[in-house]
């Protein structure tokens, strides 16, 4: 038994010289790079992405209506009626006929907020 013991001691280091050295990495060269990893996409392109003349036009179209609504609200005048106008309502409000300035401007504002919101809203969504 101890012969056999001492004959796979004296046969595993010759085994082992034995086996090729394949399995043992390459060492790569000094001054040379490993081979780069492939690329990989995490999100999918945006709307924006696909079509740049989008979303700068309507990045353009939400700073002019920016700019407008700001001086629509400048413009606006002040009322101070509070609620006696409302409740008592004025002798004006039954007579539609042109429009003032005020009532105009106001007209202007309302349709520069919901455009505003609009393409504030459609800017979000293509650029998500």
């Amino acid at each position: 038994m101890l012969a056999s013991i001492l004959t796979l001691l004296a046969a595993t280091p010759a085994a082992a010289a034995a086996t090729p050295a394949a399995s043992l990495p390459t060492p790569i060269p000094v001054g040379t790079l490993p081979p780069a990893a492939p690329q990989i996409l995490f999100h999918n392109a945006t709307i924006a992405e696909n079509y740049p003349w989008l979303g700068t036009t309507v990045e353009y179209l939400f700073l002019i209506a920016t700019v407008v609504l700001i001086a629509l609200m400048s413009a606006q005048t002040t009322k101070t009626e509070g609620l006696s106008g409302t409740i008592g309502g004025r002798a004006e409000a039954a007579y539609h006929g042109r429009l003032g300035l005020d009532q105009q401007i106001t007209r202007l504002t309302t349709f520069a907020a919901y455009s505003w919101f609009i393409l504030a809203f459609a800017f979000f969504w293509i650029t998500r």
